[in-house]
C-alpha cells in the first residue's frame, strides 16, 4: 500500500514537470467522466511562482527532497490557484517521505478545498488524500474523500469500493460495508477472496449467521481448492447446529486431504458422534492420535474410548480407557474400563481395573464394591464376592442392592460347599 502511494505521489509530482516548460495543460487527459460535468478553465502557475516551483522541481529531480520542500515552503502566493498548486506540490513531496503522511494530508486538503486546481489535478489529489488517510488509519476521512472522488468522476472502481469497505470495517460500521463490497465483487476482474471475506465478516459480526453461511457457501463454490474455506464453512454450520451439513462439509474436506489441523480432526470426530456414527468418530481420532497430529492426551484417549463404547466395540474401548487412566490416574476412567471389561466377560482384568478405581480414591465406593462383587460372583469366587457385598452394605446408596445380593451369594456358596 505505502509503495503504491509513493508511486502515485511521484507520478503526480512529475506531472508538474510536464506543465512547467509549456503554457497549456492538456485537459483532454482529465479522468472526469460525469456526463453533466462542466470542465473548468485551464490554469498554470504565475511567472514568479512558476520560477520558484521550477527550482524546487530541479532539486527534486536531483533527489534533494528536503531542499525542494524548503523552496516550496518559502513561496508566497497572491491567488488561490497558485496557493493550491504549491500546496499540492508540497503534499505530494511529503507523501514520499517516511512519517510525513499526516502532514502531507494537511497540505493536500488545503490544495483541493478551494476547487481551483485543474480538473485532473483536483481529482488525482482527492484520490491521494483518500489513500493516504486509509494508510494513516484516518478511516472517516478516507471514506469521505473516496465518496467525493466517485461523485466527481462517476467512476466505478474495484479498488475504491474495496478500500471503502475496509475503512468501514476498521471503524466497525458493519452494515455500511455491504453496499461497497457488493460493488467491488461485481467489478473485480477475477474473484477476490478477501472481498468475500469482508462481506462475510460484516454479517458475522452482526450475528446474521444465515447470511454469513450463504456468503461462505458461495466462497467455497468459487474457491473449491482453498482448504480453509471448507473448514470455515463447516464450523459455521456447527455454529448454527446444522450438524448434518457440518459433517458433510468436513467429510468432503477430509476426503480431499484438506483437514490438516488437530482442531479440524477433532471437529470431524465430534460430528460423527453427533450424527450417531460413533465407530467413525473413534477411528478418525485414533488414526490421527497415532500419526501424531492429535495430541496423545487423556481427553482425546477418553473420547476414543467413549466412541468405541457407544459403537459396542468393547475391546477397543477398554484399551483406550486404560490408556487414558494410565495418564491421568482418574478413578472414574478405571471404573469405566472395568465395566467394559466386565461386559466382555473378562472378569479378572475387570476386577483389577475396578480395584484401581477404589484405590485411587473414587467417591463411588458402594457402586465399585457392587461391580467387583458381581465380577467375582460370575467367575465363581464367592468368598471375594461376599467380602465386597458386605462393604457395599455400608454405603447408603448401594445398601439395598447389597442386601438383596447377600442371601443369594450365601446360597450359591453353600451349594458349592464353600464356607464364607
Amino acid at each position: 500500500m505505502k509503495k503504491h502511494l509513493k508511486h502515485l505521489c511521484v507520478v503526480s509530482v512529475m506531472s508538474v514537470a510536464t506543465i512547467m516548460p509549456t503554457s497549456v495543460f492538456a485537459q483532454a487527459s482529465t479522468p472526469i467522466a460525469c456526463p453533466d460535468y462542466k470542465r473548468g478553465t485551464t490554469n498554470i502557475p504565475g511567472q514568479k511562482v512558476g520560477k520558484k516551483v521550477g527550482k524546487a522541481l530541479e532539486a527534486y529531480n536531483n533527489d534533494l527532497i528536503d531542499e525542494a520542500l524548503e523552496l516550496l515552503y518559502d513561496i508566497e502566493t497572491s491567488n488561490k490557484f497558485d496557493r493550491a498548486f504549491t500546496d499540492r506540490f508540497i503534499g505530494n513531496l511529503l507523501a514520499t517521505q517516511k512519517g510525513k503522511a499526516k502532514k502531507a494530508i494537511d497540505y493536500l486538503q488545503k490544495a483541493v478545498a478551494p476547487n481551483k486546481l485543474n480538473d485532473a489535478e483536483q481529482v488525482g489529489t482527492i484520490k491521494l488524500i483518500a489513500d493516504l488517510s486509509l494508510q494513516e488509519e484516518q478511516y472517516d476521512s478516507a471514506i469521505k474523500y473516496y465518496q467525493q472522488w466517485m461523485k466527481v468522476t462517476c467512476k466505478e472502481d474495484f479498488d475504491v469500493y474495496f478500500r471503502m469497505t475496509n475503512a468501514y470495517y476498521q471503524t466497525q460500521k458493519y452494515p455500511e460495508m455491504i453496499a461497497p463490497i457488493n460493488k467491488a465483487i461485481a467489478l473485480a476482474k477475477k474473484p477476490n477472496k478477501t472481498a468475500y471475506a469482508l462481506k462475510m465478516t460484516s454479517y458475522y459480526n452482526r450475528k446474521m449467521y444465515k447470511e454469513t453461511i450463504a456468503v461462505q457457501e458461495e466462497t467455497v463454490r468459487i474457491f473449491p481448492d482453498d482448504k480453509g474455506q471448507w473448514t470455515q464453512l463447516g464450523f459455521f454450520y456447527m455454529l448454527v447446529e446444522d450438524h448434518k451439513k457440518a459433517l458433510s462439509t468436513f467429510e468432503m474436506a477430509y476426503n480431499q486431504g484438506y483437514l490438516t489441523k488437530a482442531a479440524e480432526i477433532k471437529a470431524l470426530s465430534q460430528l460423527y458422534a453427533m450424527n450417531d456414527i460413533p465407530l467413525k468418530a473413534a477411528e478418525v481420532l485414533e488414526k490421527h492420535i497415532k500419526s501424531g497430529l492429535v495430541k496423545n492426551e487423556e481427553r482425546m484417549l477418553t473420547n476414543v474410548a467413549s466412541s468405541y463404547q457407544q459403537a459396542k466395540e468393547f475391546k477397543e474401548a477398554a484399551e483406550y480407557y486404560g490408556k487414558s487412566a494410565a495418564i491421568s490416574s482418574d478413578p472414574d476412567l478405571y471404573q469405566k474400563q472395568g465395566m467394559v471389561l466386565y461386559a466382555l466377560e473378562k472378569y479378572s482384568p475387570a476386577i483389577v481395573a475396578l480395584q484401581k478405581a477404589l484405590d485411587g480414591g473414587s467417591n463411588k465406593k458402594g457402586a465399585l464394591h457392587i461391580a467387583i462383587m458381581q465380577a467375582n460372583f460370575d467367575k465363581g469366587d464367592f468368598k471375594s464376592a461376599y467380602k465386597h457385598v458386605l462393604e457395599a452394605k455400608k454405603d447408603r446408596s448401594t445398601a439395598r442392592n447389597a442386601r438383596s445380593w447377600e442371601p443369594y451369594i450365601k446360597e450359591k456358596a453353600k451349594n458349592r460347599g464353600i464356607k464364607l
